[in-house]
């Protein structure tokens, strides 16, 4: 179920869990959410923050670099191309408002990931064509972490979208330990999660446990 995402240049990860942690800092600072959930197991984080200015972004990018780095473990920035190069992050996730993909993909070269939310199977088609490396596709049900998210296009949607691309394709939005399992046997190569870690009590327990979760389904 789960697929390595096709690399593009030399990283230390060679296979990803299916795992994706996307910082919040409305319910968490992100470098205790980097260090909780690195602790976990967790392979694959993205620093995202809407409010942060760019000096703040950047500095909080450079101490996840360096976290990440120690646990050998990929740091995607979202939207921010800028700072994802600057600070020499693994990958960079752009929403269909943000800069085009081919663009990205122009000037970044093979030098970073790129993802691509996607709600349709035009838009997937679209970003495979124009370079991304994976999708993150949703929301796959409510979610109150974005409130511009959109009514929930649900796990059938998912199974659409992974049949029309090659690329792997990420579940994303209102995801819980309950409800991944449908989204996993969608087809998704792997789920993204903010609230239900990020906000836990105790996000390295729940990290723990969604990667327990995971690695039974992939069984």
């Amino acid at each position: 179920m789960q697929q390595a995402i096709p690399l593009r240049y030399n990283s230390p990860v060679k296979h990803l869990s299916g795992l994706y942690v996307i910082t919040e800092p409305a319910l968490r600072d992100p470098i205790e959410t980097a260090q909780a959930v690195l602790a976990a197991g967790v392979r694959l984080l993205q620093l995202r923050d809407k409010s942060a200015t760019t000096r703040e972004l950047a500095r909080v990018g450079q101490e996840l670099r360096m976290l990440t780095r120690q646990y050998g473990a990929y740091l995607i920035v979202n939207d921010r191309l800028d700072v994802a190069l600057a600070i020499e992050a693994d990958g960079v996730h752009l929403g269909q408002d943000d800069l085009p993909v081919a663009l990205a993909r122009r000037i970044a070269g093979e030098r970073l990931l790129i993802g691509v939310s996607a709600e349709t199977i035009e838009e997937a088609r679209q970003a495979e064509a124009d370079g991304a490396d994976y999708l993150g596709v949703g929301p796959m049900f409510a979610t109150h972490t974005k409130p511009d998210a959109g009514a929930p296009v649900g796990p059938e949607r998912l199974r659409a979208i992974k049949h029309a691309v090659r690329i792997p394709v990420f579940g994303i939005g209102g995801i819980t330990l309950e409800n991944a399992p449908a989204v996993l046997q969608a087809g998704a190569d792997g789920i993204c999660v903010i609230a239900a870690i990020v906000g836990a009590p105790d996000p390295e327990a729940a990290a723990r446990a969604f990667l327990h979760m995971l690695a039974q389904a992939g069984e």
